[in-house]
């Protein structure tokens, strides 16, 4: 017989917990914003992504703006840490591009799906 890896980080039901680990958050220059966000429990990169967009959501509202639009995500993982660099624009209107969000809406979606924004 094999031996098998197991991810499970939940409660022996093979699910995966996340852990979010914080928020760095780096003005670049004027409307161009930089987030670092770690966590561990993620399925993969789009879970560190996805946290990654929250933090951007939250912050786009705290500075008085309505969306943001994305720019670049990397994202590493070692040793079951997940780590997203994402930078993103903030702005008060709808910016030109195709991966805009509405920041409001975003906020919400991610207290509803249990995603800190701070």
């Amino acid at each position: 017989m094999g031996c098998t890896a197991s991810h499970d980080t939940g409660g022996g039901d093979g699910s995966l917990v996340p852990t979010y680990k914080g928020v760095e958050t780096r003005l670049l220059d004027g409307d161009l914003v930089g987030f670092r966000v770690a966590m561990t429990g993620a399925r993969g990169p789009e879970d560190v992504e996805r946290y990654a967009r929250c933090a951007a959501a939250q912050y786009t509202l705290i500075r008085g703006y309505g969306f943001a639009r994305h720019v670049r995500t990397l994202v590493d993982e070692e040793a079951g840490t997940w780590v997203a660099d994402a930078v993103y624009t903030i702005s008060p209107a709808l910016p030109r591009g195709l991966r805009t969000i509405d920041a409001e809406v975003t906020v919400a979606d991610c207290g509803a799906s249990g995603i800190p924004t701070v």
